[in-house]
This record gives structure tokens, C-alpha cells and sequence, in this order.
């Protein structure tokens, strides 16, 4: 399709001739005497584009336009013009004034007189690059889209392990049913990403999801922020204000660390769970709650029950259906998928591309993290933050977590204490490069054997080579 562009000069004669020589070159160009036409017309073709018309491809814009002919005038123009390239026409005494141009947004400037060569050539250039830009803007939008998409299909939950699997099936099966789910879990498993995802997937998604952390709001204010109070039902209530079970009515209700609830409360939200309605404090007037109900904690709530800490009535009536998160380090699987997912996140978000070195990788797949998901994400996002260049090392772990964090961790990987050490230069490798392969198929051979209980057609499945070339490693390496 014909390229367009939009000539904006009060010069008529100019813009005649400037017109002959583009559409001789190929183009097709429509122009206006003064900035307000301009913009006029720009906007109409750039809105209103069918087939059959075509918006702007390039503006080529004069500073000095009637009725003011002041610069600075069409300078506050240039914003308007969005992603299509502006080439700025000026006198030779304008040079300054296509500088600060230049500064806000216009994409060149060429003098008076013009040579048609010159101006064909910009043109030509301005148009490559821009599609270029536009180009690299789809791509980044595709890619957003293809993440959000993914994310959906996996509930935002990032790895592979049959944990993972398995909590994303139930997922799927639970969502449009009404049960009342719990989910148990140690800090920083995803628990939160758990309760977003069964409401976003439930048909009360076109209402809230209120969540409520039950530790967070002190007890002697827990009662009036869930039911909500009446003005002058307590000293400082000076209005009428909805609780947050109000907000939660007809979409989901997440209470999280349900564990930490005063026993008095329990009993309180225990009547509202039996009978579907509540008094906000101060009110005679009954109010309705129609919410799944969806809770989380990080403790064991059967054992709080035999403690007397939390209510039997309570556990068994928020206990429809249990989900449990576990420990990151018991699924190290989920680790180098959790690292490329938040590093590519990262990089998109900073507009960088940081990548983690091996030595890095392996120092983040063995550590123990105690913090799970949130604590390896922290981490990772540190040090990438303090990165000088696109390979994120153990120097800048080093200065995140300090150099006791790797040492110890050497230490309890005598097969690669070497890896550790020589990244932070404390001593030279002493073995060879086939010592340590050597070593490093022993401890994959062991580990795998024993995750399959000695089965060799399975070991061999899991490392992607031969059964009989199994046989002749553990031969070789006199490992049976």
C-alpha cells in the first residue's frame, strides 16, 4: 500500500513542489497551510482509517505556522502525533528550536532550502526505523499476551513438579463449585496465587475477591473491619462504614493465616458461616453474605485443634476441601523454571537481558530457601538489580547474601566445591576438567538410582542415555 504522508508549510508554492517531488518518488501526500488544519486532519485520517483510507505514515512539519507563527506553538503540537515519525522543517536561524524539537518527540529536522534527494533519503530511513520500532512493539505485546495466557492456562502457578501438577488440577475441578477450600502451606509457597486462581476461574469472577489477613489487623479491630459498623457504635465511629464480608458478597472471601484469628472471633465468624448472615457492630439490622469461602494458613490447624488454640466447629465447617503447598526444596524441579520465569519478567520490566551464569544456576538450584518461592524471587531480583553486565554471577550473590552464603553451601557439596570457590578466586581449581565430569556422573547416577529404588531402565529414561550405556558407567565407575 502507498506510503502517506502529511505536509504541513504555509508556503502553498512549497507545498506544491515538495508534493511533486514525493509523489514522484512514490508517495502519496495530502497537506495543510497552518498547524491547527494539520492536526485536524491528521486526527480525522488517523481515526477514521478504512481500507479505502489510509491514515498518515509520516508528517513533515514547518515551526513557524499562522496564525501566531510562533515555534513554540508547534512544538506543543509534536505530542499529539503519537507513534507516526514528524520531520521538522526549519530555517538555518531554527536550529535550536529543531533540537528541543528533536527532544520531544520529532524524529528529525532538515533545513530550508531542501535538497529532494536529502529529503527523500530521511524519509526513507524514518519509515524503515519506525516500522522497525513497530514491529518490535507487536512482538513485546504478543509476548505479554502469550505470558498472560500462560499464566492462565497454569493457574500463575511456575513449575513442573507433580506438586505443581496436581494443585493446578484440583484447580480446575474445584473452581465452579461452592466447597470451602483451605489451603496449608509454609510461607512464600503461593498460597495467595492459589486463592486468586480459583476465584478468577469460578463463575463469581465478575465480583471481588476481598482478601483479609487475619494477623495483620489487631483483634480488638478485627470484628468492626469484617462486619463493617454504624456510626456511633464506638467511640471514633463518626459514619456508616461497609466491612469487608459486605465487600466479599457474591464474590469470594480469602482469609489468610485463619490461624491467627482470636478464639472469640472464630466463634463470630463461625455463626456467620452457619447462618449466611451477620450484625455489623452498632446494628440491628441483619445483613447477608453470599461468598465462597476460601482460607489459608501456614499452620496445622488439626494440631491447633488439639491444642484448644483453634475451634473444632470452625476447622471442620472451612475444611471442605484441603490443598497443601510444600516446601520448595523438596520439589528443586520447579527452581530452574521459577528462575527463567522470573528473569524473563525481570528483563521485560527493566528492559534488560540479564542471564544467570552456570555456576549462579547451580548455587540457586541448591540452596536451601527457607523463605520458598518469595525468598528465592527476592533474591534473584537483587541480584539482578546490582548486575554491571548481562551475566548475573556469584560475585553479585556474594553481595547480596554475603560469601559465607556460598562457602557453606561449598561445603556441603564437596563434588563441586571447586565451582564455589573458584568463582570468588579464594582458591585454584585443583582437579581437572575430566575429574570433575567424572564426578558430577557419579553424583547424577547415584541420585538418579536411587530416586527410581535401583531400577536401571527407569535411571537410564530419567538421564536420556542407553540402558547398556548405564551399565557400562556403573562398571566404569564401579558404582554397583
Amino acid at each position: 500500500m502507498t506510503t502517506k504522508i502529511l505536509l504541513i508549510d504555509d508556503e502553498v508554492a512549497f507545498c506544491e513542489l515538495c508534493a511533486l517531488w514525493l509523489e514522484q518518488a512514490g508517495y502519496h501526500v495530502e497537506f495543510a497551510h497552518d498547524a491547527a488544519s494539520g492536526l485536524a486532519l491528521f486526527k480525522h485520517s488517523n481515526s477514521h482509517h478504512k481500507d479505502d483510507h489510509k491514515s498518515f505514515d509520516l508528517v513533515i512539519h514547518d515551526l513557524s505556522l499562522p496564525p501566531s507563527f510562533r515555534p513554540e506553538d508547534s512544538l506543543e503540537n509534536l505530542k499529539y502525533y503519537n507513534d507516526v515519525p514528524v520531520l521538522v522543517l526549519t530555517a538555518h536561524s531554527d536550529r535550536a528550536l529543531a533540537l528541543k524539537a528533536i527532544e520531544l518527540g520529532a524524529w528529525d529536522f532538515i533545513n530550508k532550502p531542501i535538497d529532494p534527494d536529502l529529503l527523500q533519503f530521511i524519509i526513507e530511513r524514518a519509515l524503515e526505523k519506525n516500522s522497525l520500532l513497530l514491529q518490535i512493539k507487536n512482538l513485546e505485546h504478543n509476548l505479554e499476551q502469550k505470558e498472560e495466557r500462560q499464566e492462565t492456562s497454569n493457574f500463575g502457578l511456575i513449575g513442573k513438579s507433580s506438586a505443581v501438577q496436581s494443585t493446578r488440577e484440583l484447580i480446575q475441578r474445584i473452581s465452579n463449585t461452592q466447597v470451602p477450600v483451605l489451603i496449608q502451606g509454609p510461607s512464600g509457597t503461593g498460597k495467595e496465587i492459589i486463592a486468586k486462581a480459583i476465584h478468577n476461574n469460578s463463575d463469581r469472577k465478575s465480583h471481588k475477591i476481598v482478601s483479609v489477613h487475619c494477623g495483620a489487623i489487631p483483634s480488638e479491630l478485627l470484628e468492626s473491619e469484617l462486619f463493617g459498623y454504624k456510626k456511633g457504635a464506638f467511640t471514633g465511629a463518626d459514619r456508616d462504614r461497609k466491612g469487608l464480608l459486605a465487600s466479599a458478597d457474591q464474590g469470594t472471601l480469602f482469609l489468610d493465616e485463619i490461624g491467627e484469628m482470636p478464639i472469640a472471633m472464630q466463634v463470630k465468624l463461625l455463626r456467620v458461616l452457619q447462618d449466611g448472615s451477620y450484625y455489623p457492630v452498632g446494628s440491628r439490622q441483619l445483613e447477608t453474605l453470599n461468598a465462597r469461602l476460601v482460607c489459608a494458613t501456614n499452620r496445622d490447624l488439626s494440631k491447633e485443634v488439639k491444642n484448644g488454640q483453634f475451634r473444632e466447629d470452625l476447622y471442620y465447617r472451612i475444611k471442605g476441601l484441603t490443598i497443601s503447598t510444600t516446601h520448595l526444596e523438596s520439589r528443586k524441579e520447579d527452581i530452574g523454571v521459577l528462575i527463567d520465569h522470573f528473569l524473563m519478567r525481570y528483563n521485560h520490566e527493566h528492559k534488560t537481558d540479564i542471564s544467570l551464569d552456570k555456576k549462579a544456576c547451580c548455587w540457586f538450584i541448591n540452596t536451601p530457601w527457607p523463605g520458598n518461592v518469595r525468598e528465592l524471587k527476592n533474591t534473584l531480583e537483587s541480584a539482578a538489580a546490582i548486575c554491571l553486565t548481562n551475566h548475573l554471577g556469584l560475585q553479585e550473590i556474594a553481595l547480596i547474601r554475603g560469601e559465607s552464603a556460598i562457602k557453606n553451601l561449598a561445603e556441603k557439596m564437596p563434588n563441586n566445591d571447586s565451582l564455589y570457590y573458584s568463582a570468588l578466586d579464594k582458591t585454584p581449581l585443583k582437579k581437572t576438567l575430566e575429574q570433575q565430569v567424572s564426578e558430577l556422573e557419579i553424583s547424577l547416577i547415584t541420585q538418579t538410582m536411587k530416586k527410581h529404588q535401583g531400577n536401571k531402565t527407569h535411571t537410564a529414561q530419567a538421564l536420556g542415555i542407553t540402558r547398556q550405556g548405564l551399565i557400562n558407567k556403573i562398571k566404569r565407575y564401579e558404582l554397583a
